[in-house]
Order: C-alpha cells, then sequence, then structure tokens
C-alpha cells in the first residue's frame, strides 16, 4: 500500500476567544444564600477546580502545547458547565446568579464580540472551540500513512459531531440572547457539513492509495463533492454570506466542482473497462466543464489546491482525446445528452461522532450534595413512571402464572401423566392427614391402644375393691364389738359415718361399668371400620390408588406418539414458566440499579425527552414479557388439543373416577380413625383421673379407718374399767369425740385448708344432650375443666364444690348443728320438694370423673 505525498488542501477552524472573568465569588454567594454556609464551605473544593478549568481556558490556544490536552481541558469544562446549570441558575434574575456575565469574540470576526448574563453562551462557546481543536487535530495528523489518515477521518468526525451538538442544543439557546454569527444555527450546520466533506475526503485518499476499483472511487468521491455543495450553498445564504471571508466560499467552491469532476473522472474510468464509450465521452465532458465553470469564478485558494484541479483536468482531457478517437475510428457509437444522463451514485462512509455519552456528566462528582427541590420532584415523578412500569409487568406474569396453573388443573396434567408412568400423587392435604395417622401408629396400633383401655380399667376395678374392703373390715369389726358390749358400746356405727363415702364408691362402681359398656362400643367400632382404615396401613398410601392402564388394543399405535407430543408440550410450559420467573427478577433488578438523579443533575434539555429516554430501557423486556405471554397462550390451546387425544386414547374418565372415589375412601378413612381415636384418647384420660380420684379416697378411707381403730381401742379400755368397777368417777360419762370418715380426713389435711380455701370454685353444671342431638358411640365428650354444662361432663353432678371447714365440736360423730353433712356434701341446698337431677344424664361414652375440685384434693 502507497500513500501520495501529496495530499489534498484542507480546513481548520480557530478557536473563540473569551474574556477574563470571576466565576468563584457569584457562585459562592449564591451558595451560600440558597442553599446554606455550610454548604458553600463544602464547595469550596468544586468551585475552586471549575475557575481552573475556566482559568486554563482563557489562555491564548497557541499556548497549548497539547491540542489533545486542551480537547481534555474542554471537555471538563463543558462538564462541569452541565452540573452548573440545573443547580445555579444564571441569569439577570436577582434570585439567580445575577453578577456573572460571559463575554466571546466571534472566531471569524475577532473584532466582533458578544456579553451574555447567561450559561448557554458559555456552553455554546465550549462546543464551537471543541469542534475547532478536533479539526486542528485532524489537519496536523500525517495523512501519508495509514494511521496518520485514519486519525484525520476520525478527528473531522469528532468535529463534526461538536459542531451539530451546537447546532442542535446550544447555539438556538445563545442566539436568543444576542450571540455572535460564529454561534448561529447556519453556521454550526456549515461546518458540520464541512467537518463531514473532509472525513469523506480522507476515505477518498484511502480508497484511491488501495488501488480500490474505479465504479467504488467514484461513488466515494461523489459524496464528497455532495458534502461540499452543501457546505457551498450554506456559505453563499445569510447570514453566512457576508460573514465569511471570499477565500473560503472560493475554496468550498472549488473543492465541491474537484470532487463532483473526480467522480466523472472515476466513473469513465469504470465505463471503459465495460466498452461503453459513448457515455465516457459524455462523463468526461461533464466534469471538465464543471471544473473550468469553478477556475473562472474561484478567486485566492490555495497554490496546491489549484495545482490538483489543474492535473485532474488535464488527465480527463487527455483521456477523452482517447476515448473520442476509438470511437470514431472503432465504436461509432452516438454520444448522448448529459440532462439524458442518471445521477452519479454516491456512498458516504463517514457521520459525526455521537457526543452525548462524551458530554454525559452523570459520573461527575462536583457539587453532588446540592440537590434542587425541582430535582427531587422530577425523580420522584419519574420513580412513579418506574413503579407502574414494574407493576404493571409484575402483574401480567403473575397473571399468566396463575392462567397456567389453572388450566393445567382443570386438565388434570401432569397428575395423569405422571399416573401412566406410576408416580402417583394424593393431594397435598389429604397426604398431611395419612402421614399424620401413620406417626401416631395407624390402625394397626389401635390394638395396642385398646389393652391400655382395658389394663387401665382393671387397675381402677382393684383399687375400688381394696377400698370397699378396708370400709368393710372396720364395718364387720364395729359390729362385732357391738354384739360383744351392747348397750356399752355407744360410738356411731360405721355406716352412718361411711355413707358419704360409699355413696361415692358405688358412682365410681357405676363409672367404671358404663366405661367398659363404652370401651365395648370402640372395639366394636374398630372391628366394624377395620376394612374400611385398612387402606390406611398402605405405604407409600400412594400404592393404594388405582393405575392408568395403556389401552389392551390399539388401532394405530399411537399412543407413545401422544404422550410425548404432550409431555413436550408441558417441558415447554415448564420453560416459559422459568423465563417468567427471571423476567421478572430483571425488573426488579433493572429498578434497584435505574438511578438517573446524576443525570438529571447534568442534563441540559427537556426534563420530558430525559425520561422517555431512560424509560425506554424498559420496552425490551416488555416486549419479552408480552412474547412470553402470547407464547403460553398459543401454547396452552396445544396442549388442550393434544390433552383430548390423550384422555380418549387412554379412557381418562375412568381413571379420574376410580381414583376420586378412592380419595373419598381414604378420606372415610382417616376420619373414622381421628374419630376412633378421639375416643381411645377421652377414655385413656378418664380412666387416669379415675384413677387419682379412687387413690384419694382410698387415703380418705385408710384415714378414716385408723381413727377408727384407736377409738375402738379406748372404748375397749373404758367399757374393760366400767366392767371392773375400777373407775373412779361413775358419775361423769366420758366424752368422745368421733368423726367422721370425712372429718378424719379433714384433720389429716388441716395443714393444707389455705391451699384449699385458695382454690377457684367451679359453678355447678348439669349433664344432659343438646336437643335433637342423638348419643354418639365413643368418647365424644369433652374433656375435664370446662364450665359450660355442654362442655363440662366431668364436673360434680350434685353441685358446686365447698373448700372443707373445721365443723364445731360434736358429740360421737354427730353434727354440732343440723344441715350439716361434711365438707363433701353439697353446700347449695336443693328447694324444698325438689329433688337433685338425676346425676351424669349427658350421654357420654364414659360416665364423668370426679371433679378436680371436689374429689381429686386429699381431704
Amino acid at each position: 500500500m502507497s500513500y501520495a505525498t501529496a495530499v489534498n488542501v484542507m480546513l481548520a477552524v480557530q478557536e473563540k476567544k473569551a474574556s477574563a472573568v470571576d466565576i468563584y465569588r457569584p457562585l459562592r454567594q449564591y451558595i451560600a444564600t440558597t442553599y446554606g454556609e455550610r454548604e458553600a464551605q463544602a464547595a469550596e473544593d468544586d468551585l475552586e477546580s471549575v475557575c481552573q478549568l475556566r482559568l486554563d481556558l482563557e489562555k491564548s490556544p497557541d499556548a497549548a502545547a497539547n491540542p489533545n490536552l486542551r480537547r481534555d481541558i474542554l471537555l471538563s469544562y463543558y462538564r462541569a458547565l452541565s452540573v452548573i446549570e440545573p443547580r445555579f441558575p444564571i441569569s439577570p434574575d436577582r434570585a439567580h446568579v445575577h453578577s456573572l456575565t460571559f463575554t466571546w469574540f466571534d472566531a471569524f470576526k475577532p473584532n466582533k464580540k458578544a456579553s451574555q448574563q447567561s450559561i448557554h453562551l458559555e456552553k455554546a462557546a465550549i462546543l464551537f472551540n471543541l469542534g475547532a481543536v478536533n479539526s486542528q487535530i485532524a489537519l496536523s495528523a500525517d495523512r501519508t500513512d495509514a494511521a496518520g489518515l485514519k486519525q484525520a477521518c476520525n478527528y473531522f468526525q469528532s468535529a463534526a459531531g461538536a459542531f451539530g451538538y451546537l447546532k442542535d442544543h446550544a447555539a438556538g439557546r445563545a442566539a436568543a440572547g444576542g450571540a455572535t454569527v460564529d454561534l448561529s444555527v447556519e453556521c454550526a450546520g456549515m461546518l458540520e457539513k464541512l467537518m463531514l466533506a473532509q472525513a469523506q475526503e480522507c476515505f477518498f485518499e484511502k480508497v484511491i492509495a488501495d488501488a480500490k476499483p474505479p465504479a467504488l472511487c467514484s461513488k466515494v468521491a461523489r459524496q464528497v463533492g455532495l458534502y461540499y455543495e452543501e457546505t457551498h450553498a450554506t456559505l453563499n445564504a445569510p447570514p453566512l454570506n457576508q460573514h465569511f471571508d471570499r477565500t473560503w466560499i472560493s475554496h468550498v467552491q472549488l473543492k465541491a466542482a474537484q470532487y463532483y469532476a473526480e467522480a466523472c473522472y472515476r466513473c469513465s474510468l469504470d465505463l471503459h473497462e465495460k466498452e461503453e464509450i459513448a457515455e465516457e465521452i459524455c462523463r468526461l465532458k461533464i466534469g471538465i466543464n464543471a471544473l473550468a465553470d469553478a477556475k473562472k469564478s474561484v478567486r485566492g485558494v490555495a497554490q496546491p489546491l489549484l495545482d490538483a484541479v489543474n492535473k485532474l483536468e488535464t488527465n480527463m482531457n487527455r483521456n477523452l482525446e482517447r476515448a473520442v478517437k476509438e470511437n470514431n475510428r472503432v465504436y461509432l457509437m452516438r454520444v448522448p445528452e448529459a440532462s439524458s444522463l442518471a445521477a452519479l451514485p454516491a456512498a458516504s462512509l463517514v457521520k459525526p461522532t455521537l457526543m452525548a455519552e462524551v458530554f454525559d456528566a452523570s459520573k461527575e462528582t462536583l457539587f453532588s450534595r446540592i440537590v434542587p427541590d425541582s430535582s427531587t420532584k422530577a425523580l420522584s415523578k419519574y420513580t412513579d413512571m418506574v413503579d407502574n412500569i414494574i407493576r404493571t409487568q409484575a402483574e401480567k406474569l403473575q397473571q399468566g402464572s396463575e392462567i397456567a396453573r389453572v388450566k393445567l388443573k382443570e386438565m388434570d396434567l401432569p397428575e395423569s401423566i405422571l399416573a401412566l408412568e406410576g408416580n402417583f400423587s394424593l393431594p397435598v392435604e389429604l397426604k398431611e392427614d395419612v402421614e399424620a395417622v401413620q406417626i401416631s401408629g395407624g390402625p394397626s396400633g389401635l390394638e395396642a391402644e385398646l389393652q391400655q383401655l382395658r389394663d387401665l380399667r382393671q387397675v381402677n376395678q382393684e383399687l375400688l375393691v381394696q377400698t370397699e374392703e378396708l370400709l368393710q373390715k372396720e364395718a364387720s369389726e364395729d359390729a362385732q364389738f357391738r354384739t360383744q358390749f351392747g348397750t356399752k358400746w355407744t360410738r356411731p356405727q360405721s355406716s352412718t359415718l361411711t355413707k358419704n363415702l360409699q355413696d361415692r364408691l358405688n358412682k365410681f362402681a357405676a363409672n367404671i361399668k358404663q366405661a367398659a359398656d363404652s370401651d365395648a362400643r370402640i372395639e366394636r367400632s374398630i372391628r366394624d371400620n377395620l376394612e374400611l382404615m385398612a387402606i390406611l396401613n398402605r405405604r407409600p398410601i400412594e400404592s393404594a390408588l388405582p393405575s392408568l392402564e395403556r389401552p389392551i388394543m390399539s388401532l394405530d399405535g399411537n399412543e407413545d406418539a401422544i404422550v410425548g407430543a404432550l409431555k413436550q408440550s408441558l417441558r415447554q410450559l415448564e420453560n416459559l414458566g422459568a423465563q417468567r420467573a427471571g423476567l421478572e427478577d430483571m425488573l426488579k433488578e433493572m429498578k434497584r440499579k435505574d438511578d438517573i438523579l446524576p443525570k438529571l443533575m447534568s442534563s441540559t434539555g427537556s426534563q420530558e425527552d430525559l425520561f422517555r429516554k431512560e424509560i425506554s430501557k424498559y420496552d425490551q423486556i416488555c416486549g419479552e414479557i408480552a412474547q412470553n405471554i402470547e407464547a403460553q397462550e398459543q401454547l396452552l390451546l396445544q396442549i388442550q388439543a393434544q390433552n383430548e387425544d390423550f384422555s380418549s386414547v387412554f379412557n381418562l374418565e375412568d381413571y379420574k373416577a376410580d381414583r376420586e372415589r378412592c380419595y373419598k375412601q381414604i378420606a372415610a378413612a382417616v376420619a373414622k380413625y381421628r374419630e376412633i381415636k378421639e375416643n381411645v384418647n377421652e377414655g385413656l384420660k378418664f380412666y387416669v383421673t379415675l384413677q387419682d380420684a379412687i387413690t384419694n379416697i382410698k387415703q380418705q378411707c385408710s384415714d378414716f379407718t385408723m381413727t377408727r381403730s384407736i377409738q375402738c381401742r379406748e372404748m375397749i379400755e373404758d367399757v374393760q374399767r366400767q366392767l371392773s368397777g375400777l373407775s373412779f368417777k361413775t358419775d361423769v360419762r366420758p366424752s368422745y369425740n368421733y368423726p367422721s370418715a370425712d372429718q378424719a380426713s379433714i384433720q389429716r389435711n388441716a395443714s393444707q385448708q389455705s391451699e384449699l380455701q385458695s382454690t377457684p370454685q367451679h359453678p355447678q353444671a348439669a349433664f344432659h344432650h343438646r336437643p335433637g342431638e342423638q348419643p354418639r358411640p365413643g368418647y365424644s365428650h369433652p374433656y375435664p375443666g370446662y364450665t359450660t354444662p355442654q362442655q363440662a361432663p366431668y364436673l360434680a353432678p350434685t353441685g358446686q364444690y365447698q373448700h372443707p371447714q373445721q365443723p364445731p365440736s360434736h358429740q360421737y360423730g354427730q353434727p354440732a348443728y343440723p344441715g350439716w353433712r361434711g365438707p363433701y356434701y353439697n353446700a347449695h341446698q336443693h328447694p324444698q320438694g325438689s329433688h337433685p337431677p338425676p346425676p351424669y344424664t349427658m350421654p357420654s361414652p364414659y360416665p364423668p370423673p370426679p371433679h378436680q375440685g371436689s374429689y381429686y384434693r386429699p381431704q
């Protein structure tokens, strides 16, 4: 690859010059006034950094040894201005930064200047200088080698980007305040096209150096000419036609003609290779005429440019002479008119560099602590917009998942496919119920619990017999001595003192008999329902479910294909569900990272435009969500059709009916097991409670017999003294205090009186069926401890318990006053003529045990 030593002449733009200005004091004063002295002190370093950048730019451009460094300074200062603009408004308004004035001189007419109390002039001038510096860097590149040519092309495009950004975002605002012509929209647009023309010109030099085909070279050259033509048209129109030096206009005009002629020349070379001599002659004539016309009107152009144009003209004339001779001698083709030819094709290989990212100040840390209220409100508005999108899309995703779940449940999928493969499953609640039954022992464990009932009943019966034997033995001894001593045996008979105890023992015996009947009913219930509950012993329980069998006879043998297609569709549906979960996570992550405050604080355009741009980043994921939902809708329709085929081939309706019957059987077995288990547990609690009560009364009986035994010995000694005549006081009758069985127990437990008296009393409760309620088999009455008639089958049937009190002194076990019948007698008297309600009228599988307040506490 070789590059020509002579290169084309190009233009660079000179920078604007600025007057010195003090930025520090006006900005600091505004910060202190608006945000407080504390914020002003915190912003000192940032203010000094901005002031230093401005001082560097005020230096003469010639003093900058490194144009790249100056370019970086311009970029940094422009970003700083973008940060300053939304925080510190600069204008003549007294509420703003009103003591700061920027002054800039025209780059093409240095004797003209503009001054504004506005940041827009400052920003426009910086953009202009940035384009100018880029053009200077491009012009200084060595275009005789590939690297230099590429560098020149890139910087010309960067210059075009800076001038284009000036035209679109700053020139209009600056011109509104009275800026110089070089900052007008027309001048910025002209300079943008000029830079693009020179960047395209670099490409032309490259394709020529690389010896590319003439047709391609012609297209590139034609685009260079078009850019120059647009530039020349803008220069020839107001306000630029009176502002620029004539040499600029002549240069651009001659360049436009040169590259139009170059395009004709390269096209003629291509036509000559194709032996299209007539059109070749016409194209050469058009190019030569364009050069001749341009040379007549241009003045003051650079000599290298004229030399390049003359050289091109010479080459074209030589080729034209050759083509005419060949046509006259060989081809004899008619040369067409110039107006009949099509326009030469063009190929643009350059474009302005996008400067939005280059000028992005969202990562700048200058004045980051200062956030105006207007920016906070704007951020809140954007946040609401994002939240609305997130909420709407999340609802779509959740709705899609719910629709899929409901549709699959209606089609009994994938349970029917799993059943075909032998993977059965129970409904979650029913499976949990069965697991609870099996953990508790299951139906096979009921026999062991029945044996516990029998054992406890036997223990209670034995305790009762032992207690009765104690009383019977004491009564027998008392009767023997009464017979022996006759009227001298004056203490009360045992039957009068133990009536209360004997009545309670009789009631306990009746309770045990009734409980035995309840035990028998439970055993019958277990025997009757053993076959029903046997299904609960199956492990795993799923083995009890019916299986989905393949058809015995198949006409076309496509069962496997039907099942395979349905399974494939279900896998696709599952993938869509997983995709929705991923999309939802992406939405949340995008929202978490979506912080536009730095961009909002550095943006100089419309907030609505910024919001639209930022919110557009959610468009892609919203589109993916819509595609997912649409794909699921189509897939569900496909699955529904496939499931209909599957149901008809595998007789799915009969299988569902069998499965539902099995579910009901398992549920009924669980319910019956729970009922029996409840009754067994209630029976166990009853027997344990009753055993405590009988043990308590046995102790009372033991205390009573011991007391009577002591009394017996004392009375025997007294009687014997009387019979032997050894009594010294025959006129005084000995006084014996014969406590009842209850009193004997009270004396033993006198130390517990305070505890008993502090025990809360239980309300009286009668036991009966609710109207219309039928007795239930098993243990259906509630547990002790409840306080309503329907809830307290174990409360004492004779009324409210009264704590025992020490009775007044009495002789031979007789009450000291009528009506006192001991601590175990009901303190509440029934109205005269009425009878106590029959005990335990509530139909319960077990008779109520004695109430804890009445029977449990030791007396």
